[in-house]
């Protein structure tokens, strides 16, 4: 796909063939874009998309889905959740096609998946930054798509609580197999989730393979700044 934002040009052509895959580079080099072009949220002067055989943008042949038509969620950097909408009312806006019981249900597990079962009843006006992304990340997860898109989405979180989530998370998702692709410049995340990376640098893919691999160089960084060499083998 191909993509310009005024000086910054995207150009990625790969396939994200694992069920967890983090696309790692600095600010800047092309990550949040690569995730709204998939989700359908921007759109893309060149591109053919494509998730489990089914083409949602061709440009080719002027075909773009919709967001909503695509099954895919994306949790970005700022939660964005509907302000006048209780917490449970925010995750359960996805599921209009559920019975009640069963939409709350869903509600309730999501809920307790993300730690913010106590928050059912709040604004988001009285969230704080990690409690707001806990819930648009529930909010995500609720109408179960086939992909999952996670852009920062722990960046409000302290370390032991981000860590915490994210193992939760990934034994959910791959109990449930979705597919999940991780935006990040923080390459703990990938070395802690032994995840296929993908590379960005300036707008394009410089490597795509197994985090010990693709990123040797920024865990050697990472083990002299931490002084502990055993910790991230």
């Amino acid at each position: 796909m191909e993509a310009r934002r005024g000086g910054f040009h995207l150009q990625v052509e790969c396939s994200f063939a694992s069920e967890w895959t983090v696309i790692f580079g600095p600010s800047g080099a092309g990550k949040s874009t690569l995730l709204r072009l998939l989700a359908g949220l921007d759109s893309a002067e060149r591109a053919k998309i494509a998730l489990d055989g089914r083409v949602l943008t061709d440009s080719a042949q002027r075909l773009a889905l919709k967001a909503g038509q695509r099954r895919i969620s994306m949790v970005a950097q700022q939660p964005a959740l509907f302000p006048h909408l209780s917490v449970a009312a925010n995750v359960a806006y996805g599921l209009a096609g559920l019975e009640r019981e069963s939409r709350n249900a869903r509600v309730a597990e999501m809920l307790e998946l993300v730690d913010a079962t106590s928050l059912e009843s709040r604004r988001p006006r009285e969230l704080s930054g990690g409690e707001a992304q806990r819930v648009a990340l529930a909010r995500a997860l609720a109408p179960l798509p086939r992909l999952l898109l996670l852009d920062e989405p722990f960046s409000a979180l302290d370390g032991k609580a981000s860590d915490a989530l994210l193992e939760r998370l990934q034994l959910w998702l791959a109990e449930h197999r979705m597919q999940t692709i991780l935006a990040t410049h923080d390459a703990t995340d990938a070395l802690a989730t032994a995840a296929e990376v993908a590379l960005l640098r300036e707008g394009r893919l410089a490597a795509l393979g197994p985090a010990a691999e693709v990123l040797a160089s920024e865990r050697e960084r990472l083990s002299r700044k931490l002084g502990t060499p055993n910790l991230l083998r």
